[in-house]
């Protein structure tokens, strides 16, 4: 990495701490410091949502994948667009009618404050220990593979110190002001690499004698250890469900739309975001196969092929975008933690609190989280595969929420006792899968995601039973979707939202048609 490069990303985080300090005296209210005034468009709500999804882990987690699983992985993608679709559809005018601060409060006003507060502590805590300390830990390896000299936990306190400072400064509008301009260069700077990687490749044909037919199709073999063909039935549904319709960090930038079809179409546009990353990320990495088939750690791949085929000046907008990948990745959690710890906790203990003693109770809870996962960043280096493991993390713990999350939304019978049972039912299951699949096998270690179809299928029979045995005494009226219903503007047909959402089905449809 030349001085050049070095300059290139140094000046970009100069500019994003300004960014920050510019934002700071306007965020006097909890609208205003967690869904920045409710003011958001939809181009900047679905470049934030693109922006928080391709995070860095999955910039180096798709792309090694890619090279030693082939493309299947991308199927985590395609599924995650549909579950945007259905999102935005049918799920966001419920959101934004009810003026949403954070998922939690959605389980303590459709049910009770037991599955509130069960969910608030839990997606805190999956906050730091993945989302916050994961990314932290990879751009600080990245970052280490540039000044190899360096010790570790240096950049883990300056990544730390950076993302936390503008984040606390500037809330969730500099937060999404941010995030919409590393979403840019992060697609500018991987379409780059993809180019350069494609010009290094004769023919598809070649591609395809070398790597072979297995490693270019989506759909693999029921016995697959990654990615096995039934999971795309329920497995992959429902952690995209979790991610793209109950996860605080995706839905509370549509919780700050400045309209319902703002929040629509932000959804929508970020589904169609997803569809390109089978090019920009994933078969570069397949492709790698050809350019370096003796790497023996796929997860520097990426990296390997940046430094090997991008020129010097370029190399610095490449690497700025991972900057602003893993920078958007830190500061979603950030915001997201810090509002459910605000909102759904710290609040019901202090009800009189004022909204400025709020707002800096936020900023207190981010860097207490910053601190907490930069404890933790350093432990990651103990586990074997950082995609893997946050995968299966995912698949234990998101069921018992998604189940908790459709029935509440798509069932008015759901009772509160039905709704607290299937997340503690759930979680508890899932202990005992953990318990089974990795430290004491008690039947057969099941796969992670078929453990996931599992979860979700129990907790669903704890809330039918729990909710018949016992029905509640008047149904409640609160976010049943067969009854919520939202006045909509009339527009042109090429403006409505459906047609929109048609058009990405269709594109999501044909992609998966052609690699099937």
């Amino acid at each position: 990495m030349t001085y050049l490069d070095f300059s290139i990303v140094a000046i970009y985080l100069i500019y994003i701490l300004w960014k920050g300090l510019r934002l700071q005296d306007s965020q006097t209210t909890t609208d205003d410091f967690f869904l920045a005034g409710r003011t958001l468009s939809w181009p900047l709500i679905g470049l934030s949502l693109y922006a928080t999804n391709i995070s860095i882990t999955t910039i180096i987690g798709l792309s090694s994948s890619g090279y030693e699983n082939g493309i299947s992985v991308f199927n985590y993608e395609w599924t995650g667009t549909i579950m945007l679709l259905i999102f935005a559809v049918f799920i966001v005018p419920y959101y934004l009618r009810h003026k949403l601060t954070t998922m939690p409060e959605f389980l303590g006003r459709r049910f009770d404050n037991r599955s509130r507060y069960f969910f608030s502590v839990l997606s805190i805590a999956m906050s730091i220990l993945i989302d916050i300390a994961g990314a932290i830990y990879v751009g600080s390896i990245l970052l280490k593979g540039v000044f190899p000299e360096t010790e570790l936990y240096i950049f883990i306190i300056i990544t730390a110190f950076i993302t936390g400072f503008y984040t606390i400064s500037g809330g969730l509008k500099g937060v999404i002001i941010t995030d919409s301009i590393q979403a840019v260069l992060l697609t500018i700077g991987s379409l780059i690499v993809s180019v350069v990687v494609f010009q290094q490749v004769d023919s598809w044909s070649q591609v395809q004698d070398t790597v072979g037919a297995d490693f270019l199709s989506l759909i693999q073999p029921a016995d697959d250890p990654y990615i096995p063909w039934p999971t795309l039935l329920i497995s992959l549904p429902i952690l995209g469900f979790y991610f793209m319709c109950s996860n605080q960090h995706m839905v509370q930038r549509v919780l700050g739309a400045r309209t319902l079809d703002d929040g629509r179409k932000g959804a929508i546009f970020a589904g169609l975001l997803k569809l390109p990353l089978l090019f920009l990320l994933v078969l570069p990495g397949t492709l790698g196969i050809l350019l370096m088939p003796d790497i023996d750690n796929p997860n520097l791949i990426y990296t390997e092929l940046m430094y090997d085929l991008i020129p010097v000046g370029v190399l610095g907008i490449i690497l700025t975008g991972f900057v602003a990948a893993l920078m958007s990745s830190i500061d979603s959690a950030l915001t997201a933690s810090s509002s459910i710890a605000t909102m759904d906790l710290y609040r019901k203990f202090r009800p009189g609190a004022t909204q400025k003693n709020l707002v800096n109770t936020g900023k207190i809870f981010i860097l207490i989280s910053v601190i907490l996962a930069s404890f933790w960043a350093p432990y990651i280096d103990r586990f074997p595969t950082l995609w893997e493991y946050l995968q299966a993390v995912l698949s234990y713990l998101s069921p018992p929420i998604a189940a908790c999350f459709l029935f509440g939304l798509f069932w008015n019978r759901a009772t509160s006792d039905g709704a607290f049972y299937s997340l503690l039912g759930g979680s508890g299951m899932a202990l005992l899968l953990i318990l089974n699949n990795y430290f004491y096998t008690i039947l057969f270690p099941i796969h992670f995601l078929y453990s996931a179809t599992i979860i979700f299928l129990f907790s669903s029979i704890v809330m039918l039973i729990v909710s018949l045995a016992k029905p509640e005494k008047e149904v409640s009226p609160f976010f049943t979707a067969s009854k919520e219903r939202i006045p909509e503007t009339e527009v042109s047909w090429y403006k409505n939202y459906r047609f929109h959402a048609l058009i990405v089905l269709i594109l999501t449809i044909g992609l998966v048609a052609l690699f099937w």
